[in-house]
């Protein structure tokens, strides 16, 4: 550790009975990783993501056995409608969770985010017809807050020198749940049929096929429930804010910096950029989170159509796979996923900065997805290899991005305003979210429909449009307003 980064941290004076203060004192004297805070940030966020997708591997056969579609084609739609639910949910309501964090502290937040997932998670489960689920997915998305509050937190808990690895470790598990999550959902879907030694007919687990993996994810989230009890919180109880203006305006310039090196801003005008109340007139956080939103529209819509890809038949574009094949190829991916943020990217990060590794994972991930419907066309040992390789890479290039616009955010706003900067870029990405598991399910079923067309015929147009979106996303990466100064560690 360098000499500068054994200083104490900025704030001098500590207040007794303020939780912020307390946390500030130990990250002065702390030495090290602190791999505690970071278990305690990667259980969180993972109990979190888990239930978002972990129903895309069965839901095809879910919204099947509920015959609400006519035809085998309406399927995709109607799954979107329910992959929707729960993001609109937290698009309507996550400003308002970031706000009471801000307000009231992290950790009631995160507590209040895994009880729900603890009750609605398990009805989802339960669910007996299409409106059901609906509902259910749409409250766990609107009564659970707690992810941009945990990006807020990440950065707070830990001393500056390790606020990347922080925000890595919320990406990392938010990436490593939406993998995993899948995966549990492919592998204990439909117990009765796969397991009868273990699960006979006629018993809840083959009235209710799709209530294993629910359970499972609930029961992970009562552990995680019982841990956040020693969780401390972070936010100040008084007016005096942990970061001074110069300090505030040193992290926005090594993060947003808009200008080139040789054209250094009035210091006021950088001190009124970050210290200015409306957040909405905030450009470097504004025009991060629009590129997350962007990204997130990508993401969760690539997530509904791989799973729907690869359940569905050959004759249709797909591949076949049944909810087993899904489960090992994104529980592969996962297990990647974690190696990768946790070791590699620190060291990525810091030699080319966040932006510079967004845009090239951005431009990488867009000659991959398009051929995806070629490997459709493989078969055998070589299909699970390639499709295998090409899912880790595809999911090693979206986290990085979304890591990367993480610390753009938390590093343009001071404390008491990062609740609600996560707030608005909750409702932002949960608005462009909604739109994408419906958006995404629609397409793919209208692409099964035009398997004889001259131009990208079936599936090779929803991977097309999937590359739009993410080529737009890339291009925005590309603008001024995120370009980064050059610092002592080689980043620019």
């Amino acid at each position: 550790m360098g000499e500068e980064q054994r200083k104490p941290l900025l704030k001098r004076h500590y207040y007794e009975n303020c939780p912020g203060c307390k946390v500030d004192q130990e990250k002065e004297v702390a030495q090290g990783v602190p791999f505690r805070h970071l278990f305690n940030i990667w259980i969180i966020v993972l109990s979190t993501a888990l239930p978002i997708s972990s129903l895309f591997p069965f839901l095809y056969f879910m919204v099947r056995d509920f015959h609400i579609a006519k035809r085998e084609e309406d399927i995709g739609s109607y799954a979107g409608y329910v992959g929707s639910a729960f993001m609109l949910g937290r698009a309507l309501t996550s400003l308002l969770w970031g706000i009471v964090a801000d307000r009231y502290g992290r950790k009631p937040v995160m507590v209040i985010g895994v009880i729900v997932v603890i009750i609605f998670n398990t009805l989802f489960g339960l669910s007996v017809n299409f409106w059901m689920a609906i509902a259910t997915r749409f409250l766990l998305g609107s009564l659970n807050g707690s992810l941009g509050p945990m990006k807020a937190y990440a950065t707070e808990v830990v001393r500056e020198e390790y606020q990347a690895i922080g925000l890595s470790t919320v990406s990392a598990s938010w990436g490593i749940g939406l993998i995993i999550g899948p995966a549990l959902g492919g592998y204990l879907a439909q117990p009765a049929e796969k397991y009868p030694h273990i699960f006979p007919k006629g018993s809840i687990w083959d009235k209710f096929p799709y209530f294993l993996p629910s359970l499972c994810i609930s029961v992970l989230a009562c552990g995680v429930l019982i841990a956040c009890i020693w969780l401390p919180e972070t936010l100040h109880n008084h007016k005096d804010t942990d970061e001074s203006p110069d300090d505030s305006y040193e992290a926005l310039e090594n993060a947003t910096s808009a200008i080139d090196e040789d054209k250094k801003p009035q210091e006021s005008e950088g001190r009124h950029l970050i210290t200015n109340e409306n957040l909405l007139l905030n450009w470097p956080l504004m025009s991060s989170i629009i590129i997350y939103c962007v990204f997130s529209l990508h993401d969760i819509a690539y997530q509904e159509v791989f799973s729907l890809w690869a359940v569905s038949p050959r004759r249709l574009g797909g591949m076949s796979f049944s909810t087993d094949d899904v489960g090992n190829v994104l529980a592969i991916s996962g297990f990647s996923l974690l190696i990768f943020q946790l070791t590699l990217y620190p060291i990525v990060e810091r030699a080319f900065g966040p932006v510079n590794t967004a845009r090239i994972s951005g431009v990488l991930a867009i000659p991959l997805l398009q051929s995806y419907p070629f490997i459709a066309m493989l078969s055998g040992f070589t299909l699970y290899l390639v499709i295998n390789i090409a899912s880790v890479l595809k999911s090693l290039m979206s986290v990085t991005i979304t890591t990367g616009l993480f610390i753009l955010q938390n590093r343009a706003v001071e404390q008491h305003q990062r609740g609600a900067a996560n707030g608005i870029s909750m409702t932002g990405m949960s608005l462009f979210k909604a739109i994408g598991p419906a958006g995404g399910g629609a397409v793919f079923s209208w692409s099964q429909k035009r398997l004889d067309a001259a131009f990208l015929p079936g599936t090779n147009m929803v991977f097309f449009i999937l590359n739009v979106i993410e080529g737009l996303g890339v291009l925005m990466l590309f603008r001024p307003f995120l370009r980064v100064k050059k610092q002592s560690t080689g980043r620019q």
